[in-house]
């Protein structure tokens, strides 16, 4: 399908901005947690956006060996932010990125037969994973609406102002507005808030001031990757989840665009994403995975063609090569991000009470899979000292509420899901789901 050069150009920037928003407040969000100064959180943020220009690129590309050829954008995961901040803080920056490397070579391997590990994780399993994930995040928008933990104005009247003001604009937007407008609301709230807060005095420009206009990307930036278990054990739990996830956008854009998908069709995709995140661990960005976002930009807009995807890869490419624009982001206020956070965050305990609507919850056994999970995960995020006296050996994978709480799911359900049946699939099988 021809294109006009304009009409593909504004076509591609739409699919940047659709992204944009969840694409850059990772690495702010991390980065922050992280206490990273100005310039390395200026460069996370910049080889970020180029690493999903990157990742996008790699997915759309189908060759013999990965890419899915679908007209599918990846972008952060944000089922990592809290297992990358709760690793940071605990083993340090650099055990995040040998976390990452190890979970993409993971996935690579993985790729081929994955599609018969997904029973494995059906939605009793990946809603209480991304519930426990979404629950352990709200700490940390809380903290950044009262201003960033340790501030000196932490609970202020201006930053609470300045947080619900910005989630009230994304509120009203989502009230009054439909389609791309809608879609890219977060993106405004924080443009609006952090305008408010510059007329505040509470925005300082220095870090675009210093920043280059051109770099290009280092690898291993903050440091060479250190491997420790539990960190490893993390991110690798985080990716099957992501997988799960991709999976079910991957059968929807098939579904859009009269792609029949099949077995080989998902493990080149799978290797996509898993090269994605080896690059990510290389390159000192993040795990990446599909945004479903963007498959509603596709829905809305009618158009399915892959040379889209491709300029919008490139765009964001260039974005990330160029210092200045990734600066302009870390001027944000933690507050106007805090403000955010709260609807993004909430958002990700809602997808996972989505994925749980999948359940049957006339089954007792479920049920209990779900509290068990659930609260021993959110339990042992917020003491996390509870295990301290165990022998280390043990201690060792009860350390992350997200560990323990994924394990406790996947256990359960192979105990009171799994055995005993005669076709040894679970009930709850993952659907393919059906674009709307």
């Amino acid at each position: 399908m021809n294109q006009n050069p304009l009409k593909l150009a504004s076509l591609g920037i739409q699919h940047v901005l659709a992204m944009y928003a969840g694409a850059v407040i990772v690495p702010l969000i991390v980065g922050g947690a992280l206490g990273l100064t100005a310039e390395q959180l200026t460069y996370l943020v910049s080889i970020d956006i180029m690493m999903c220009g990157i990742a996008t690129l790699l997915q759309v590309w189908k060759n013999k060996f990965f890419g899915i050829g679908l007209p599918v954008v990846l972008g952060c995961t944000f089922t990592a932010v809290g297992p990358m901040i709760t690793i940071g803080g605990n083993y340090g920056i650099t055990s995040i990125y040998g976390a990452i490397l190890v979970s993409g070579l993971f996935v690579i391997l993985v790729a081929t037969f994955f599609g018969k590990l997904v029973r494995f994780f059906p939605p009793v399993v990946t809603g209480s994973v991304v519930t426990i994930i979404g629950l352990t995040l709200v700490p940390v928008a809380m903290n950044n609406m009262a201003g960033g933990e340790g501030s000196p104005d932490f609970g202020s009247t201006e930053n609470v102002i300045l947080a619900f003001t910005t989630l009230l604009v994304i509120l009203v937007l989502y009230k009054f507005t439909k389609g791309f407008v809608r879609a890219i609301s977060i993106l405004i709230g924080i443009v609006v808030g952090t305008i408010i807060a510059s007329i505040m005095g509470k925005v300082n420009f220095s870090a675009v001031g210093e920043a280059s206009f051109f770099h290009m990307p280092q690898p291993f930036y903050f440091g060479m990757p250190t491997f420790d278990l539990i960190p490893i054990l993390t991110m690798i739990l985080v990716a099957m989840v992501s997988l799960v996830e991709s999976t079910g956008v991957y059968f929807a854009l098939g579904d859009i665009t009269n792609k029949k998908l099949k077995d080989k069709d998902l493990a080149n995709g799978y290797r996509a994403e898993g090269l994605a995140i080896v690059f990510g661990g290389i390159f000192n960005a993040f795990p990446y995975t599909t945004f479903s976002q963007n498959v509603g930009l596709i829905q809305l807009s009618g158009v399915k063609t892959k040379n889209v995807i491709y300029v919008a890869g490139a765009f964001l490419v260039i974005l990330g090569l160029v210092p200045k624009i990734g600066a302009l982001t870390t001027v944000i206020p933690s507050s106007v991000l805090g403000g955010a956070m709260i609807a993004m965050f909430g958002m990700v305990i809602a997808s996972g009470i989505k994925m749980l609507s999948k359940v049957d919850f006339n089954s007792q056994e479920n049920l209990l899979i779900i509290a068990c999970s659930v609260g021993l995960g959110v339990g042992v995020t917020f003491v996390p000292t509870i295990f301290a006296n165990l022998p280390e050996n043990i201690r060792i994978i009860t350390e992350s509420g997200i560990v323990v709480g994924s394990l406790t799911a996947i256990i359960l359900n192979i105990v009171f899901n799994m055995l005993g049946k005669k076709s040894g699939v679970n009930e709850e099988e993952v659907e393919q789901p059906k674009a709307s």
